[in-house]
């Protein structure tokens, strides 16, 4: 019974309380094993929890509550307070220590059989007792603490699932399985510090549960007679989290305000054995250090560059962490503007950038990268540029390819992983074993872990369908996996960005319904029924993202045009979301970026040091390093966040770009010397200046000033595309619109306002003529026209 209860998920708990304790029981889904977590409520500066061995059947459940009463019947026994579905942390300020649970969830999708839910109610449970809460009750520092956590509304896009592991993506879960608390520690899961001391104690994840911010949302279909499951996944960063001024670019570690994985299941919902197949991206702000002021009187606040990495090692290791992740290539997607005053300075820096840090590295190892101009490629007729995105999307998808599997569902429990069913037991590589991890890949076949975690050619399934006799199963076919991934970025990483990320998903799902056995062709058309009912699904990540970032949803100027909306309508619809972004950015996104930084654990109150609002409200930079009150020895295993080098990173030319060591360049995960405190100090240290405050304020001589003359050459000279030829992009398609929309230059027969708002002098008489029809009042069609100074 005990050997079962630690394959079972814990799925609903029970809290009691005592005057000296608090009593937690949980039980799995068919209620037929309990367990027991006792908490300890005399004690404020620690946080004592001990988890009972016992594993109780459902009728001892009512002996042991008797049990408990009767053990403090001296001080009013034992009392009912909630039923919940999982701890999310314990969170500490002046105070006592508090529980975060979640108290209703609902399920929004599965994935092979495995539920995921969404946190639709929480609770804070304080945990001192009746004599020691008074001391705090009252206390104004407190509250306002309390107050501050609350403004993160985890009721909105936290998910999480009890049995999959949602914060990795299906290829990492399937050809690399990993079990355990160290899970937590990637870079997905947002209460990781919330719940590190109860790992710690405990060394298990039962009572607790991962959560993950972003995006989930899931929907079924039919083609060719068979029921379709598709998935769409957006894991946020929690490394240098935050809202869009507070939060710009990388910061000394190489992490990215922004950063998002993008994830694209598709399967047949059908019983027994199934095909599955999974394509990830990535969105995240521009590697550079820059930033922006935010301004109540200017809706586009200067961009400042900051003169702090000379030898780009911020962007190295930003890109260090996306190989160590993905593997090669990595494709940079730029959409940022060219002749846009703001935006063209950094779009000179970036290019820079990758130039020098290809210059290092061997050409197999080189960053792909396009610089595109999407706004100036949209002024026409903006669909267009779906066309083009489009070929671009071919063509990276062609390199990093996708993962396709087949899977056996477990005989088992729905706990249970289902397998690759390829002659390849997943679960003959012990990641935490001792174990010759030669002898794990000699196992494996031709399959190495090198083409599971993308680092190198995914051949080697030609003799897969010979290793394994499934009768009475369709014949097996060789396993794909994704080598390498697609980043794509513009200012934001919200609006123009989501456009590019629906391109590049639709031309992953035409080759995943190929792959599945679904469709004939791999190449899903824009005007097919499926990339319509996509876009909608892509709108609505996009939409969320943005309001997580930015306060409002997204600019979807492409998207509403594609539907063959009125122009008049859709820029009234962008000047609106333009104002409540600006109004989220300057009044709200301070105190949603507080709250962060105390669920995240980026800022620890302390008695008799500087308050959080203190901190604020005077812009300084304050050291943030996380200390913990239960120091561990246990080593851990490496995460998806983990940065490979601490130390300085190589000058260019000196080296190459990525030092790995042999575990990495395998894609196995080692325990590393580190301890858990050192864990601590490493994801909040001092050195995350971006990471540790609100804001930072440069000064002089931290801004870069770039005469247009000094670069003008080199940018020149640099060309915008190292691996495809720009050539195709302007031609084909809808050919003569595509090609002139990519290489016109604004006429100077139209007005200053026409050519920046692209409208010419026949869309103005159609725009006229759908006016008298709508009836609607001149002036509103005069600043809908000429209003480009709202535009954002």
């Amino acid at each position: 019974m005990e050997q079962d209860a630690e394959r079972t998920c814990l799925q609903t708990f029970e809290l009691y309380e005592s005057e000296s304790r608090l009593y937690v029981l949980g039980t799995n889904f068919e209620k037929t094993l309990w367990r027991l977590l006792k908490i300890d409520r005399s004690e404020l500066s620690e946080l004592v929890i001990a988890e009972c061995s016992t594993v109780y059947t459902e009728s001892e459940h009512s002996d042991l509550l008797k049990d408990l009463d009767e053990e403090h019947r001296s001080t009013g026994g034992v009392k009912f307070v909630t039923k919940f579905y999982g701890i999310i942390g314990f969170i500490k300020f002046l105070g006592p220590y508090y529980m975060l649970i979640i108290t209703e969830q609902k399920r929004i999708g599965e994935i092979l059989g495995h539920p995921v839910y969404q946190v639709t109610r929480t609770q804070m449970v304080e945990l001192a007792n009746s004599k020691t809460r008074s001391t705090f009750q009252n206390s104004k520092d407190e509250n306002r603490y309390r107050k501050i956590l609350n403004a993160l509304d985890l009721k909105k896009d936290f998910f999480f699932s009890y049995s999959y592991h949602i914060m990795r993506s299906l290829q990492k879960n399937l050809s690399d399985p990993q079990d355990g608390w160290t899970l937590y520690e990637t870079m997905y899961v947002w209460n990781e510090f919330l719940t590190r001391r109860i790992r710690n104690c405990l060394r298990n994840t039962l009572w607790t549960v991962a959560l993950v911010h972003g995006f989930f949302e899931q929907d079924k279909f039919s083609i060719s007679g068979k029921d379709i499951m598709l998935t769409l996944i957006a894991r946020r960063s929690r490394h240098y989290a935050g809202t869009r001024y507070l939060k710009r670019g990388v910061n000394e570690k190489g992490r990215v305000a922004n950063d998002v994985e993008t994830e694209q299941i598709v399967y047949e919902a059908a019983p027994g054995p199934t095909e599955i197949s999974s394509v990830v991206q990535n969105r995240g702000s521009i590697p550079l250090f820059w930033s922006q002021e935010t301004s109540k009187l200017n809706l586009k606040p200067n961009i400042i560059l900051h003169e702090r990495d000379n030898y780009y090692e911020g962007t190295k290791l930003h890109f260090e962490n996306l190989r160590a992740r993905y593997g090669n290539p990595i494709i940079i997607l730029n959409l940022i503007k060219t002749r846009e005053r703001r935006e063209s300075i950094l779009r000179r820096e970036f290019d820079k950038a990758i130039k020098i840090i290809n210059m290092s590295l061997s050409e197999e190892d080189h960053l792909r990268f396009l610089h595109w101009d999407l706004h100036k490629n949209s002024q026409g007729k903006p669909t267009n540029v779906l066309d083009v995105l489009l070929k671009v999307a071919f063509r990276a998808l062609s390199l990093t390819e996708f993962f396709y599997c087949q899977v056996a569902p477990s005989s088992d429990t729905a706990a249970q992983w289902p397998t690759i069913s390829s002659g390849i037991d997943p679960y003959l590589c012990d990641d935490n074993s001792n174990s010759d991890n030669t002898e794990c890949t000699e196992i494996a076949g031709d399959i190495s872990q090198e083409d599971i975690s993308g680092s190198s050619d995914s051949s080697g399934n030609a003799t897969a369908e010979d290793k394994v006799d499934n009768s009475g199963l369709p014949p097996l076919k060789p396993p794909k996996f994704q080598k390498g991934v697609l980043r794509t970025n513009c200012i934001d990483c919200l609006d123009r960005t989501n456009v590019a990320q629906y391109a590049y998903g639709l031309a992953a799902l035409g080759h995943q319904l190929h792959a599945i056995g679904s469709i004939d062709s791999p190449e899903l058309g824009l005007e097919a029924p499926l990339a319509h009912h996509l876009m909608h699904l892509y709108e609505r990540m996009g939409d969320t993202l943005a309001v997580q970032y930015s306060g409002s949803a997204a600019h979807n100027k492409i998207f509403s045009a594609k539907r063959g909306h009125l122009k008049l309508f859709i820029q009234s619809q962008e000047f609106f979301r333009t104002l409540q972004r600006h109004y989220s950015n300057t009044c709200i996104d301070a105190n949603k970026q507080a709250a962060i930084n105390l669920f995240l654990g980026y800022f620890q109150p302390q008695q008799g040091k500087p308050a959080l609002w203190e901190l604020e409200s005077s812009s300084v930079e304050y050291n943030n390093e996380l200390s913990s009150d239960h120091p561990s020895t246990l080593k851990r295993i490496k995460s998806d966040g983990s940065i490979l080098h601490e130390s300085k990173a190589s000058m260019p030319g000196s080296g190459p770009l990525v030092a790995l060591h042999p575990d990495i360049q395998s894609g196995f995960q080692f325990p590393n010397s580190e301890s858990d405190s050192a864990h601590e100090n490493e994801i909040s240290s001092a050195c995350e200046s971006g990471v540790s405050h609100l804001r930072y304020t440069p000064t002089a001589s931290d801004v870069v000033h770039i005469p247009r003359a000094e670069h003008e050459s080199y940018y020149n000279d640099s060309g915008d595309s190292n691996f495809l030829d720009l050539e195709c992009l302007s031609t084909s398609g809808n050919s003569s619109d595509a090609r002139s929309i990519a290489t016109s230059t604004p006429d100077a027969n139209l007005s200053t306002e026409n050519v920046i708002g692209g409208i010419t002098p026949d869309i103005m008489e159609n725009q006229l003529a759908e006016m008298q029809i709508q009836k609607l009042p001149e002036n509103f069609v005069q600043w809908v026209n000429h209003g480009d100074t709202f535009w954002y």
